[in-house]
Formats: structure tokens, sequence, C-alpha cells
């Protein structure tokens, strides 16, 4: 098997790489930012001091490694190194891919110390802090993909969509498992609860395939469990061209 730990890139990024904005921060909060303009606009007075005053709560660094794709049995999509994926649709979705970049991402744990702290004083502003968090990790997902995109662009070849645990037929229970075993022996700063979540919390982790044959392959939208309910659906799908990601509830 591979040296996972040498194969493994630690990336640390600027929070000025991240395109971040008010409206990031208030969806970030889970609310629709022209309905908060129009309703509550005391809340984004507190949502623009909160991205002021916060960004230098971000510590924005990625854990990623490339595998390459060797074969597809029975639902399961072996990978160099002895790693594999199971499951009918994650399989078919990454099966036209020659390789698979699993990337782990986070703003650390400044953010959600900061959030824990302001959470008995100023619920206001641990919220919007809560939104700086949110905002920051999946600016810092797309600025990846965005990256990876443009590689793959060069080499004459295509990306899929970011495909994260907890989209449509790939569950938690099984996605987080596969990805962090990807990084296991690796020293990375994001640790897997036994419930399956990230800590630091404001973290993201997706599989990214790269091919010659990926063909079309929509927006992130398309591929999400909420779907047909999620009030986000068209700022996102509009933003999330090619490989870019979208919001998932973190």
């Amino acid at each position: 098997m591979n040296d996972i730990s040498s194969a493994t890139r630690i990336t640390p990024w600027s929070v000025n790489d991240l395109k971040l904005d008010v409206d990031a921060i208030l969806r970030g909060q889970g609310a629709d930012p022209a309905v908060l303009r129009a309703r509550r606009p005391r809340l984004v007075e507190i949502a623009e001091t909160a991205l002021e005053n916060s960004r230098y709560l971000l510590e924005p660094i990625v854990y990623s490694r490339t595998l390459m794709v060797e074969t597809l049995r029975h639902e399961k999509l072996e990978l160099e190194g002895g790693f594999s994926l199971q499951g009918a649709w994650i399989t078919r979705e990454l099966a036209p891919a020659e390789s698979v970049h699993a990337i782990i991402c986070t703003v650390g744990a400044r953010i959600d110390e900061a959030v824990s702290e302001l959470m008995d004083s100023d619920l206001l502003q641990a919220l919007a802090l809560d939104g700086v968090g949110s905002a920051g990790a999946e600016a810092l997902a797309q600025a990846v993909c965005k990256q990876i995109e443009d590689q793959a662009t060069a080499e004459g070849k295509q990306t899929s969509v970011p495909f994260s645990p907890g989209m449509l037929d790939w569950s938690v229970e099984d996605g987080q498992p596969a990805i962090f075993g990807m990084f296991a022996g690796a020293a990375i700063g994001v640790a897997l609860t036994q419930s399956y979540l990230m800590r630091p919390r404001k973290s993201l982790s997706m599989l990214v395939g790269v091919g010659g044959q990926l063909g079309i392959k929509g927006t992130t939208c398309d591929y999400c469990a909420m779907q047909g309910t999620c009030k986000y659906r068209d700022f996102y799908g509009s933003q999330a061209k090619g490989s870019e990601a979208v919001p998932t509830g973190k």
C-alpha cells in the first residue's frame, strides 16, 4: 500500500482567496438574503459587522490526495493503494473517471470557539459568526474545485461535480468513513466523530473525479438530496457551474 502520509497534500490557503460577502454570510445562517434585507435589516448589519471583524478567525487549509481508478467490480470502485468506494450510485458516477481527488477542507476551530463563547451573551452575533464559518468553508470548497477544474481543463480533461456524503444515495454513514479512510495514518487537522460529524465543525469532505470521458455533469444541486425543497436552488444552481461546490448544511 502507498505511504499515505507522503501522498497527502496539506495546503494552507489565504482568507483573501475566499470569495466572501454579506449575502454568503446570510446564506451560511440558512437565511434568504433578499428576505432579510427587506424585513430584518438589523440582521444584515450584524452580518456585515461579523464579516468585517471575524475574517481573521478563519484558518483555511485543505487536505487532499489523488488516487487512480483501477477497476469497477460489482458496485465496488477499486482505487490505487487498496482503497475503494462501494454503492451503486457513487460508483456509477465516478466509474468513468481516470482518477479521484479525495478532499477534506476546513476553516479551523477558532471560529467554532468564538461562536461558543458568544452563544450565551450575544446570540445574534454568535449566529452571524457561525454564518461566517459556514460561508468560509463553502468558499474554500469552491476555490479548491475550481483549481482542480482548471488543471483538468489544461490537460484536456473534465471534472465531475464534487460528491459529498449525504448526497442522494450516498449516505453519510457510508461516505464519511470512505473518505476519511483515504487519509488514515496521515496527520490531518480534521477528525470524524462516532456520529460521522467532522471536527472542526466548519469542514467539508468531498470527492472529485477527473478524466477524459466524464461528459456533461450538470451542477451539484442536481445530485442533492434536498432538490425540490431547497429554497437556495435557484441561486446555487446558477453559481455551481462545473465542479463548484454548494452548501451542505454545515
